[in-house]
């Protein structure tokens, strides 16, 4: 039997039935709640003219908002929780929010069509920031909104301006007690048309569910899968839905590992990653897509979609992480680097799924610290996809390399180690003739190809540059400081 999806919308609980459960938010919005100021630009969650704000209920109770891309996000992945929009702006009494006044006096706006996500964007910034918001924060929240005619300036103004104005006060207990009177305590299922969604509650109910329906799309951010049904039109027949999974949402410190579900958003995960390796993963961590697509997609998904330029796998490859899975026959764990056997070919057997990745922590007063330096190439600074990245952990003794990982993304059908150009370090001191044996062994490492993004020559060069980076950052004599060899790092503060 079909259970209803039930979410807080304008002031009430919505009940969904009779729709496909691949129909996106955004469809929903304005085919069946005809709220139209969330618009439809890319369909891709690039574009940001689709951003609406999300609330949940976290494990202590806690009421989370967070803006996320409407137009590849499932309506059944509303259930449980809260859906604003634009229209939500309007206060009582007609008058504007602060984020709209603010865009209004400085000139936010022109054609309009943007103007929706970039509220939205800003709003979900308005009620979980405090003060006045500096540069890097603004950069952020804003990092996955496009404007073609207005330009960035007026919208980053109307950021600093909507703090300055009279407040507007949110209501946030009286949302968490909607959202805990929607909570379930055990799993749904949602079917219509011969598709069925399955949202398990638990880790049992997902495994029991997992062997019943081994073929099932296993969905958690939609930031993927999303588009395999905006853009490449495939009908998914069943859903196993993981984001209502507590267990998979849990990130804890294991003596020397940080283990991280595999339901854990990005942002989080990143952030738990980061509180270990700021100055190694901090810049990764803002590039890696847009705050939406990482608030929503996890990283365990990332690590089990498994693309060859996706920006986790190389840092993590290179400091020897491994992955955990569960399925009929109980959990195993590998290394990350031996989860993937080829283009889009996992080791991953039937009935099986990703529970956690665990992440080497840092070892301090190691005899031979580990140097790890991380590099993302990619057109724009943030929410694009690389054309290389490129991971490096070297064990540095004296000047000696006693131990290094190298891999890459975007160089091979799956992100890779480079063995050749290991074995060229090893035991030799961290000079500039062993850097040029490593690069010229990269060239047997790796046969890259040419694609839209980048040819196979250019990524070649790229990589080879990238590692020569790493070692003017981290040689024994006059290493260069970060600033001295990012194009970056002018960036507005």
């Amino acid at each position: 039997m079909s259970t209803p999806i039930r979410f807080f919308h304008r002031g009430a609980v919505h009940e969904v039935s009779g729709v496909a459960p691949t129909q996106t938010v955004l469809q929903h919005l304005r085919g069946d709640l005809h709220c139209t100021g969330t618009k439809e630009g890319c369909a891709e969650g690039d574009c940001g003219a689709c951003t609406v704000v999300v609330g949940s209920l976290e494990a202590d109770g806690a009421l989370r908002m967070q803006a996320v891309n409407a137009c590849i996000q499932f309506t059944p992945t509303l259930d449980g929780k809260a859906l604003f929009t634009v229209e939500d702006l309007r206060q009582p009494d007609g008058s504007l929010h602060p984020v709209q006044q603010a865009l209004v006096e400085c000139h936010g706006s022109q054609c309009g069509f943007c103007t929706p996500g970039f509220a939205m964007s800003l709003w979900g910034m308005y009620l979980n920031g405090a003060g006045e918001p500096a540069r890097h924060d603004i950069d952020a929240a804003l990092s996955g909104n496009l404007c073609r005619c207005t330009g960035y300036r007026p919208i980053i103004a109307a950021a600093r301006r909507m703090g300055e104005l009279p407040p507007v006060a949110f209501d946030r207990a009286a949302v968490a007690d909607a959202l805990r009177a929607l909570r379930r305590d055990t799993g749904a299922v949602y079917s219509h048309a011969g598709q069925t969604f399955h949202a398990p509650r638990t880790l049992d109910e997902l495994a029991a569910a997992r062997a019943a329906y081994p073929r099932a799309t296993l969905l958690a951010g939609s930031t993927d899968v999303g588009l395999w049904v905006t853009k490449g039109l495939r009908d998914l027949a069943d859903i196993l839905y993981v984001g209502h999974v507590a267990e998979l949402k849990t990130v804890q410190e294991d003596g020397d590992w940080l283990a991280i579900g595999a339901a854990v958003s990005l942002e989080d995960a990143y952030a738990a990653v980061c509180r270990h390796y700021p100055r190694e993963l901090g810049e990764l961590w803002q590039r890696f897509a847009s705050l939406p697509v990482r608030q929503a997609g996890s990283l365990g998904g990332n690590v089990a979609n498994g693309s060859p330029i996706g920006d986790s796998m190389p840092w993590m490859i290179a400091l020897g992480s491994r992955i955990v899975l569960r399925g009929p026959d109980g959990t195993r764990e590998l290394a990350l680097e031996d989860f993937y056997r080829g283009y889009q070919v996992k080791d991953l057997r039937e009935g099986e799924f990703v529970l956690a990745v665990r992440i080497p922590l840092p070892r301090p007063g190691a005899t031979s610290p580990t140097v790890l330096r991380t590099y993302k190439l990619a057109k724009r600074f943030d929410q694009d996809i690389s054309a290389v990245c490129a991971a490096f952990a070297l064990e540095l003794d004296g000047g000696v390399v006693r131990a290094a990982r190298i891999a890459y993304g975007g160089m091979a059908a799956t992100p890779r180690r480079a063995a050749l150009a290991e074995a060229a370090l090893v035991g030799r001191a961290w000079d500039e003739a062993a850097l040029r044996d490593a690069q010229a062994a990269l060239a047997q490492d790796y046969a890259p190809l040419s694609d839209m993004r980048a040819s196979g020559a250019y990524r070649m060069t790229a990589a080879q540059n990238l590692l020569r980076r790493c070692w003017l950052e981290t040689r024994a004599d006059d290493p260069l400081p970060p600033a001295a060899v990012n194009v970056f790092a002018g960036s507005p503060a």
